[in-house]
């Protein structure tokens, strides 16, 4: 019964800690406070900064902040990919890109080869694709790595 209890009170802590660590939205579903967002609840228009987990596998979750705020990236696009088979790591990639590229200007409002902003993908893994992910995350960057203010929708950047 004691462990019952202490596993019931683990759980608890888990649920507040990502309560209190989660970001929060307005009824228009804007990031107002800082916090981390699921991977998987992204929406178009977020703003998140870079996380030592962009760079070793798969992401988790990412620091959302308010886009009014200096950050890092933008959701510009999310694609469903219409695959029953993954195609490969490789594969894969190349169609994130390719995808991403099509809905740049739509969004930034310049040709990808003009802007001073670049691509930043998110797609399904091998192993997220078998557990029926089929999502593509498009972000756009600051090239040269500089901070981000506002939205970049439509700012021809």
């Amino acid at each position: 019964m004691k462990n019952l209890a202490l596993y019931a009170l683990v759980a608890l802590g888990g649920v507040g800690y990502n309560a209190i660590m989660s970001a929060d939205r307005d009824q228009s579903g804007s990031i107002v406070d800082a916090g981390y967002v699921d991977a998987f609840a992204l929406r178009v228009g977020d703003c998140f900064n870079d996380t030592t987990a962009m760079e070793h596998g798969e992401i988790v979750n990412l620091p959302g902040v308010p886009c009014s705020e200096p950050h890092d990236n933008e959701v510009y696009a999310l694609i469903d990919v219409d695959l029953t088979e993954f195609p490969g790591d490789d594969a894969i990639g190349n169609l994130a890109m390719e995808r991403c590229l099509e809905r740049f200007p739509s969004f930034v409002g310049r040709d990808y080869d003009s802007s001073s902003l670049d691509i930043f993908t998110m797609q399904p893994s091998r192993e997220s694709f078998a557990a029926n992910d089929r999502e593509v995350i498009c972000a756009v960057y600051d090239m040269e790595f500089g901070k981000l203010e506002g939205s970049v929708k439509g700012r021809a950047l």
